[in-house]
């Protein structure tokens, strides 16, 4: 084990993120750039993918500016999976503002497409849903056909935010991701960890538009201090976020669990060297592959919108000033009173898949304060969570992370839905933490998972508290409200 530190970078939907991270695991220090969300149409979300590339440079000045430790000797990057961008190679301008993976636009296209679904869903894992990238790339051949034609001609890439980002961090030289992120495109052969053929005929999609797969540890490519700040560092680890949540929460034997509370939930457990397939609305994924090949995946169950929801309260409704507000506004009443909120505002994902379904409010009296909303708010999160975790094996403890995992009401309200203990470890940002993982191990600052793992610690123990009739009631009205929401749009 080496005696120097990383840098991680996580481009999330709302913001970017970058850590230095010690080889004890510790968090060293810490930089943070939000980004502008845009809504152009209702169920529509861009980015300006220069934007994300502005707040990554302003996160990273602001990790460096202050950090005084050892030598940084590799860069790790994670990011929002399934947002699509597009850039000019020579310049690295681009032409269109990224389409997010919130977004809805593509969901008649993905109706009319539904004779493939069989066969999509065998050889990607996942369902065709306008979540995933390949039906936002056949949008953009429809509907800006003089955009696409310079795809096709090879003057335009195409990719996810970390070839976006790795590609302006080299100076256009590397255009490259990996399986976690190719497997949410809907172009990957989920068992061979390649790009279909196949799946690009069928989507349209040139695969020399494509970045090259490779492994999600080791160096894969370098920066360039021309363009990144000076600095000259191997890119040595690359996942997309919930995979590196997953890495990040030393999760490395099949059946274990992990929960990141992000602008959406996700799930995932690790199912080994096998392809677990389900029929209960759950996806299955690619988690990571090693330098030598060796492929490991995940079942995940993915929730669009939650802390979301905690931003609507703050940016739509204006009812609360910061999210960390929600937990003592929350405490001031001892129950939502009734109020349901189903926080379906870009549709539902896991294990509904209804992209027009829309948020719903339910319960409203004259007596109902915005306590009563913010708390059934962090109700619908927990809720959410079991929606998914009912369709997988019996749990007997979950780990959770992400920002809202700092809420100790949240977890102590999950583990009071689950009914098993909810353990979250001493730093929730494992997003980032997996990505600085996965970097280390591939230079040598970790020498194995078994180093990582050894710097996992349990920060707190959340234990069920609530009668169980009790939380299957408040359950049993949640899944009353969800099925009022559905089909609305």
């Amino acid at each position: 084990m080496s005696a120097g530190a990383v840098l991680a970078i996580d481009a999330g939907t709302t913001g970017v993120t970058a850590l230095v991270v010690a080889s004890d695991g510790a968090i060293a220090a810490r930089g943070y750039q939000e980004f502008p969300q845009h809504f152009p149409q209702p169920g529509w979300v861009e980015h300006t993918p220069e934007g994300i590339w502005l707040a990554t440079l302003e996160a990273v000045r602001q990790v460096l500016k202050g950090y005084a430790g050892p030598r940084i000797l590799a860069l790790g990057l994670t990011n929002q999976r399934e947002t699509v961008v597009l850039w000019d190679r020579e310049t690295l301008g681009s032409p269109r503002r990224a389409i997010v993976w919130q977004d809805r636009r593509t969901a008649s296209y993905c109706s009319a497409m539904s004779a493939h679904e069989e066969r999509v869903r065998e050889l990607t894992g996942l369902r065709i849903d306008p979540y995933f990238s390949a039906t936002k790339f056949a949008w953009i051949a429809e509907h800006e056909p003089h955009t696409w034609a310079l795809v096709e001609s090879g003057r335009y890439a195409v990719g996810t935010v970390d070839s976006y980002l790795i590609a302006r961090m080299t100076r256009g030289v590397w255009h490259v991701t990996d399986v976690s992120n190719a497997s949410r495109t809907l172009l990957m052969d989920l068992s061979t960890g390649e790009w279909s053929p196949e799946l690009c005929g069928l989507f349209g999609v040139p695969t020399d538009a494509l970045p090259e797969l490779v492994p999600n540890w080791g160096e894969v490519a370098r920066t360039d201090p021309r363009s990144f700040l000076d600095l000259d560092l191997p890119i040595a680890g690359i996942a997309g976020d919930q995979q590196a949540a997953l890495f990040g929460q030393t999760c490395f034997e099949p059946g274990e669990v992990k929960c990141t509370y992000g602008t959406g939930s996700f799930i995932l457990t690790n199912t080994g060297n096998e392809i677990e397939r389900s029929e209960a609305g759950m996806l299955s994924t690619a988690a990571w592959r090693s330098p030598d090949g060796e492929l490991t995946y995940a079942l995940e169950g993915s929730i669009f919108v939650t802390g979301a929801a905690v931003q609507w309260l703050r940016d739509g409704l204006q009812i609360i000033g910061a999210a960390p507000e929600t937990e003592a506004i929350a405490r001031t009443v001892s129950s939502s009173e009734g109020v349901v909120f189903v926080p379906a505002l870009t549709g539902l994902g896991a294990p509904h898949w209804d992209p027009d379904a829309r948020g719903t409010i339910l319960g409203i009296t004259r007596g109902t304060t915005r306590a009563h909303l913010v708390r059934a708010t962090l109700d619908a999160i927990a809720f959410e969570v079991r929606d998914v975790l009912e369709t997988m094996p019996a749990l007997t403890s979950l780990r959770v992370d992400g920002g809202a995992a700092a809420n100790d009401l949240l977890c102590q309200l999950q583990a009071d839905q689950l009914g098993v203990e909810v353990q979250r470890p001493t730093y929730v940002e494992t997003t980032g933490l997996g990505a600085a993982f996965l970097a280390g191990l591939g230079t040598g600052v970790w020498d194995s998972t078994a180093a990582l793992r050894e710097t996992w610690a349990v920060d707190r123990t959340f234990t069920p508290t609530t009668d169980r009739s009790a939380a299957d009631a408040d359950y049993a009205r949640w899944t009353g409200a969800v099925a009022r929401s559905r089909g609305w749009a």
